[in-house]
């Protein structure tokens, strides 16, 4: 696949700015998860052994992508689970922001309740930002890890891998990649943890977790929550034994071979056209979500510099005008989060003219009701 076959898979109806929440299935996936269910069906062991393999290619596949080894990468069914197989191995102070996720956030806090080994470091950065300055000057002697997203879910900000690394020193540093992973040219050699899903950006339907561990990260986290798939070799009987020594340790059970199909194909497509490419695209679909917000005089809380964001361009209307702002949108058709005031717009690669054309026309629309 080609970038101008990625731009023309996106076959669904105009008005689709909503990625960052749920990335309808694309044409590729749609087709391996038809032909794929149709072989679990037939009951032969030679299919079932045959779809079985897609976890090697998927496994393959995220270690290219993320430039690690395929012994450091374990699927997981979300990217919340990844997480939690991280943090809840972790012992000392984990530093993250009480504006992130509740992916990161409910769960560092479960697990320092329920292990009593944690000792939480909260950032609150004015902006929400979670930047290299602002964990430098948090930093602690008892700090041992960070946990950051690597696009910010409300705010659209891409935090800098590379910098962060430089600042923290040999600190494990933890990234939730689900906002970026796929589309973004990110530094993920610069991280120790990275948990993603292929359900919103990647077009690969829920149950597509991944989670990725460094060496580093295999040497300090304990695999607390492995299961019996966490072992090498075959399943043993009569005896337990010891977690696997790669990331395989961090399973609970096997994978749904299904979800794993529909991840690999999107990764295929993802790594055949390219990160650079894909990232240069989405790059300027944001831009033009940008002009037209500029144009209507509709205040953007996402950093401006391209290397700063990523798909998720948010909107910050006037209290009095968030409403309006919502209502002209969705009369156009158009499809977006609104949450807290905000108004997140998420296009993709693919977000053609049109869509473009129906948001500035709902923006032109409330532009004009607008009472000054």
């Amino acid at each position: 696949m080609d970038l101008d076959s990625l731009l023309a898979s996106f076959d669904g109806e105009p008005g689709y700015l909503d990625w960052a929440a749920f990335g309808p299935l694309s044409p590729s996936v749609r087709s391996e998860v038809h032909a794929d269910a149709e072989l679990l069906g037939s009951g032969r062991r030679s299919s079932i052994e045959l779809i079985g393999e897609h976890v090697r290619e998927a496994r393959e596949l995220l270690a290219e992508l993320l430039g690690g080894e395929v012994d450091q990468v374990a699927l997981q069914p979300s990217t919340t689970y990844g997480l939690t197989q991280a943090i809840y191995g972790l012992a000392g102070g984990v530093m993250l922001s009480r504006a992130e996720f509740p992916s990161l956030t409910v769960t560092a806090t479960r697990a320092a309740d329920a292990l009593g080994s944690i000792d939480l470091q909260w950032l609150e950065p004015s902006d929400g930002f979670v930047t290299p300055e602002v964990v430098r000057d948090a930093l602690t002697d008892d700090t041992r890890a960070i946990a950051v997203s690597l696009v910010d879910f409300r705010t659209g900000y891409r935090a800098d891998l590379t910098a962060l690394r430089e600042v923290i020193g040999d600190r494990l540093l933890i990234v939730d990649a689900m906002q970026g992973f796929g589309v973004v040219a990110a530094d993920y050699a610069a991280a120790d943890v990275v948990c993603g899903n292929g359900y919103k950006w990647l077009r690969a339907g829920r149950g597509t977790g991944f989670s990725w561990f460094s060496d580093r990260a295999l040497e300090r986290i304990a695999p607390v929550l492995s299961g019996w798939a966490g072992i090498d070799g075959d399943l043993a009987m009569d005896a337990v034994p010891a977690p696997a020594a790669s990331a395989q340790a961090f399973s609970v059970s096997h994978p749904d071979h299904l979800a794993v199909a529909r991840l690999a194909t999107a990764l295929r497509d993802v790594r055949d056209v390219g990160i650079d490419r894909i990232d240069e695209a989405l790059s300027e679909r944001a831009r033009d979500v940008i002009f037209f917000a500029d144009r209507y005089e509709v205040d953007v809380l996402t950093p401006r510099e391209p290397e700063r964001r990523a798909g998720i361009v948010t909107l910050a209307p006037s209290p009095q005008d968030a409403g309006p702002l919502a209502a002209s949108l969705a009369n156009h058709g158009i499809t977006v989060t609104v949450r807290s005031g905000l108004v997140r717009v998420a296009p993709h690669v693919g977000t053609g003219a049109n869509t473009l054309r129906l948001f500035g026309d709902a923006l032109a629309a409330f532009s004009s009701a607008r009472v000054w």
